[in-house]
């Protein structure tokens, strides 16, 4: 018999037994009572038996309730569930292995009279029959599962990729794509009840974050939510107020300068400081090390401090221009000329990149269409949601070493949608093997036959 990890074998078992994925003539508990399955039941996430309302014919007898399912019999014992009420109401003990003694036949053993739903290894309720599946399961299905787990390839099922049919991708892609603006709007919703659904701070932050992204979106979340939004509202009328004050509670305007420019912000900021008794963060807050002199943060907060002057109703804008180029217009803002030539305060350099249109990219996928998703669910616009995801679809894919693993693997990502889809599956799927709940690794397991 093939060896399966205990570990693993309950959600594989889950599966099975959701699925059918099992010989299902002529079944039978371990005590020789006929087993017609009517109804699986529906699969409990929640505490308690792992299926509730299932329905079954056990020795001629129709039976509505919960079943349990376990790698051994003996498991039930070991859980403690013979003490737990929740579990009072299980018509069937479904296991892969059943490792308890059988029964004594009728007449013989102790004369202590029994239920005849009531095992002398399990006292007291609930009345279970065990079915066991081990010789039930086709081998090959085993097998495969055990090769997904035990794998440490780039995701666990690489080498059988090409077997997936192009219908399983595209039916899969969807779910991805609400699972993770899902994921990346819960905190924008987190955010909404903080500011009382005042859209407009919610989107200063969400874009500070996506200008953060990826070693210091900590700092740059710090850094907006150090500061009254209604004085940042006021005061992203006027650039070099607005520059002084992001800078200075980045905490980059304490020390002395030679260039002007600094001078000047500093300045400025000692007076907002004063008036508004601001307290400037630590500077060692800022990641600088291996990273490209575009990505440095004094770089990107000059980048962001140009959008918000540039736009200060920038939300509202958002929701009222459609098109991808019109976005991109938006988002386009050149910083201070000083920029163009420093990369840092006081540190001249060859002209600098301005924000290319990855970094345009970048905003509308992670900030952008997230929000718009969000404003159509909250408000129950749908429109607002297809225009995140046409938004997607527009958009070139994004190229970072995930979506290139995938390339690797010929899985291309050829838009947005293609390659958030694919950073879904990647990290909250494959990294964590959770295979029995991806569309594509359960077709491999059932070979084929998911739709």
């Amino acid at each position: 018999m093939l060896s399966v990890n205990p570990l693993c074998s309950e959600a594989l078992l889950q599966y099975i037994w959701l699925s059918g994925l099992f010989d299902p003539f002529n079944l039978a508990t371990v005590t020789g009572e006929p087993v017609v399955i009517l109804s699986p039941g529906q699969l409990n996430r929640d505490g308690g038996p792992d299926f509730t309302a299932a329905r079954l014919r056990i020795a001629g007898l129709e039976w509505a309730g919960n079943v349990e399912l376990h790698y051994r019999t003996s498991d039930w014992r070991r859980h403690g569930h013979q003490h737990n009420p929740k579990y009072h109401n299980v018509i069937l003990h479904v296991v892969f292995e059943h490792d308890l003694p059988a029964r004594p036949a009728p007449g013989k053993g102790p004369s202590r009279k029994t239920s005849r739903r009531t095992p002398p290894e399990m006292p007291g309720p609930p009345p279970i029959p065990v079915l066991e599946l081990q010789h039930r399961i086709p081998k090959m299905l085993l097998r495969r599962y055990h090769h997904l787990m035990e794998q440490a390839a780039f995701v666990p099922c690489a080498p059988l990729l090409h077997r997936v049919p192009e219908e399983i991708w595209e039916s899969w892609k969807p779910r991805l794509i609400e699972e993770r603006f899902a994921r990346k709007t819960e905190l924008y919703r987190n955010w909404l009840e903080q500011t009382r659904f005042n859209w407009e701070e919610v989107c200063t932050r969400a874009m500070a974050q996506s200008y953060g992204m990826p070693v210091n979106t900590a700092a740059f979340m710090e850094l907006v939510q150090s500061i009254p939004f209604m004085l940042l509202a006021r005061t992203r009328l006027y650039r070099h107020r607005l520059e002084a004050l992001l800078f200075g509670q980045a905490g980059m305007l304490e020390t002395a300068f030679q260039d002007d420019y600094p001078k000047t912000l500093q300045t400025e900021y000692r007076f907002l400081q004063h008036k508004y008794n601001l307290q400037p963060m630590p500077p060692y807050r800022w990641q600088w090390l291996r990273m490209r002199p575009a990505s440095f943060p004094s770089l990107r907060i000059a980048h962001f401090a140009a959008v918000l002057h540039a736009t200060p109703h920038f939300f509202s804008r958002l929701l009222d221009t459609e098109s991808q180029h019109a976005l991109e217009k938006l988002l386009h803002a050149e910083p201070d000329p000083y920029w163009q030539f420093h990369y840092r305060f006081d540190i001249p350099s060859v002209r600098t990149a301005g924000p290319g249109k990855h970094i345009l990219h970048h905003l509308m996928i992670n900030t952008v269409a997230p929000l718009l998703y969000l404003y159509g669910k909250h408000m129950r616009l749908p429109g607002y949601q297809q225009r995140a995801s046409d938004l997607l679809a527009a958009l070139p894919a994004e190229n970072n070493h995930i979506i290139r693993g995938w390339a690797d693997e010929k899985i291309p990502a050829n838009t947005a949608k293609d390659s958030q889809s694919l950073l879904q599956l990647k990290q909250y799927y494959c990294d964590r093997k959770r295979c029995l709940e991806c569309k594509v690794g359960r077709n491999l397991l059932s070979g084929g036959a998911e739709d």
